[in-house]
């Protein structure tokens, strides 16, 4: 019997939502680069233009997971979602929450009709990467993301 509910997030839900992501940025060795707030989060996923969505996992009334994704498009495939984060606070791992929240991503993208879902995983991140292939995703060593922080946002501004 599942000890956990899956539901989407209310605004309520922002500080338990960006304390998952500060312990994802932890997992991931850049625990001081989230710079978001409770207040940014709440504006931007509940706000009058939500810019994402996000389901999240329960248990005992705790948020213990989360699955944050947002509208993209793909010149190649037309409407699309991206899975920006997938986590599980540790102590919650290996009870099929992950899995859940993947599948309420899938079935949700499913439901909107689009023809492609992507998200990023960390090279290093073997555990990940084996849990996404066996569901039947691919992930691609020749293609390399590419970022610019607002630090080097305002460098090219300002030097154009």
């Amino acid at each position: 019997m599942k000890k956990f509910k899956i539901r989407e997030a209310v605004e309520k839900d922002s500080e338990s939502i960006l304390n998952l992501i500060k312990e994802l940025a932890a997992f991931e060795k850049e625990p001081d680069e989230v710079s978001l707030t409770i207040e940014e989060l709440a504006k931007d996923g509940f706000g009058i233009k939500p810019k994402f969505k996000c389901f999240v996992a329960e248990s005992k009334k705790k948020i213990v997971g989360i699955a944050l994704f947002y509208p993209c498009y793909s010149s190649w495939k037309g409407a699309s979602w991206h899975l920006e984060d997938l986590i599980v606070t540790k102590s919650f791992r290996g009870l099929g929450i992950g899995f859940s929240l993947l599948k309420k991503f899938i079935e949700f993208a499913n439901s909107t009709n689009v023809r492609r879902i992507q998200w990023v995983v960390l090279d290093w991140n073997l555990e990940a990467i084996n849990f996404y292939k066996k569901f039947g995703a691919s992930t691609f060593d020749n293609w390399k993301i590419t970022q610019m922080d607002d630090k080097a946002i305002d460098t090219f501004i300002n030097n154009q």
